[in-house]
């Protein structure tokens, strides 16, 4: 009997041990600092340094990235994001602000969610965009500095969506928005309307914007236990002949150990009617860029540090070389520090 009791009081300990380690924490603070070093190989890094034309890691010698703050609530139906950013980085991801002289460089993501059932889920508030394979924070793109597909597509979107699982397969996301990049509040009294559907990893995204359209693919594939490769294409047209611009990433990444990979970005990228993206333009106002981005990614705890070599080539002069001449290539170097907690 006594053993038998002891069994049972045995079986009553592990049982409610293992009840409270499978709840996990409802309230959790995460985020992230970045700094780099940037420098030209085949311009100037004075006060006539250039970088190429897309967004972030674009400010010569030693140079601050962002802190990114990300407190969030996950209840059984019920949860929040609160995503804070600050530092340059941060600057550039809300340009769009229209309080920005008001809350500066503050407010990344904002958002409340409704699972509704196991299958849908309703978000409202500001959240970054669903379109592209980049993201604004570092910790979640394998090359430091960022495309042009990236660079020139939203950045984030404030409103209300539905996120459907269709099936183990399929999803489907509905939503309305405010105009594109227009974070706190809408001042013009239009709106946007997006989709996204996704099948095993792949997402076919439209976005109809007042004042532009965009469609892109998404996705990635394992090619092995050890090779990744990515994959973005998208196309954009702005409404009233305001240029439009096309282009296609592939991403192949090959992990040589648990802590270091190694990637390749390699993007072609072209606009027409001086859409301006790249900087220069012909007399009919188009013009290409083909960027190869190569990354190494070296992992040390929670620390992760990017050495990266980009050489950006275009149809037409958007750079400059060492004598301040016009020039369609340029060279550069950047050594990113990311830490994440």
């Amino acid at each position: 009997m006594k053993k038998l009791l002891t069994l049972t009081m045995l079986f009553m300990a592990t049982a409610i041990f293992a009840q409270e380690e499978a709840v996990e924490p409802k309230f959790s603070i995460s985020g992230s600092i970045d700094a780099y070093y940037r420098a030209n190989l085949t311009a100037p890094n004075d006060e006539n340094a250039i970088a190429p034309g897309s967004s972030f890691a674009n400010l010569p010698g030693f140079a601050l990235g962002m802190a990114n703050v990300i407190m969030s609530y996950e209840g059984e139906k019920v949860g929040f994001v609160a995503d804070l950013v600050f530092g340059p980085r941060g600057t550039d991801a809300i340009f769009a602000s229209p309080m920005y002289s008001a809350t500066g460089d503050i407010v990344n993501q904002l958002y409340a969610y409704w699972n509704v059932s196991e299958s849908v889920t309703l978000t409202m508030g500001n959240f970054n965009t669903f379109l592209g394979y980049e993201v604004i924070s570092p910790t979640a793109n394998f090359n430091y500095s960022t495309s042009y597909l990236f660079s020139y597509g939203p950045f984030s979107h404030t409103g209300l969506k539905a996120d459907i699982a269709l099936s183990d397969d399929f999803s489907l996301m509905l939503g309305v928005f405010n105009d594109t990049d227009l974070t706190e509040f809408n001042p013009t009294g239009d709106y946007a309307f997006g989709a996204q559907l996704g099948y095993s990893g792949q997402y076919l995204n439209f976005l109809l914007d007042p004042s532009f359209t965009e469609i892109d693919f998404t996705g990635g594939f394992d090619v092995s236990d050890s090779f990744f490769l990515g994959i973005n294409a998208a196309y954009l047209t702005v409404e009233d002949d305001g240029g439009s611009f096309a282009g296609a990433a592939l991403y192949p990444q090959l992990a040589t150990s648990d802590n270091f990979t190694i990637g390749l970005r390699g993007e072609y990228f072209t606009e027409t009617d001086f859409f301006g993206a790249i900087g220069a333009s012909d007399a009919d106002g188009d013009s290409s860029v083909f960027a190869l981005t190569l990354t190494g990614s070296l992992e040390i705890d929670n620390l992760t540090i990017k050495p990266e070599i980009r050489l950006d080539s275009a149809s037409e002069e958007a750079f400059i070389d060492n004598d301040l001449a016009g020039s369609k290539s340029l060279g550069s170097f950047v050594l990113a520090a990311i830490y994440s907690f």
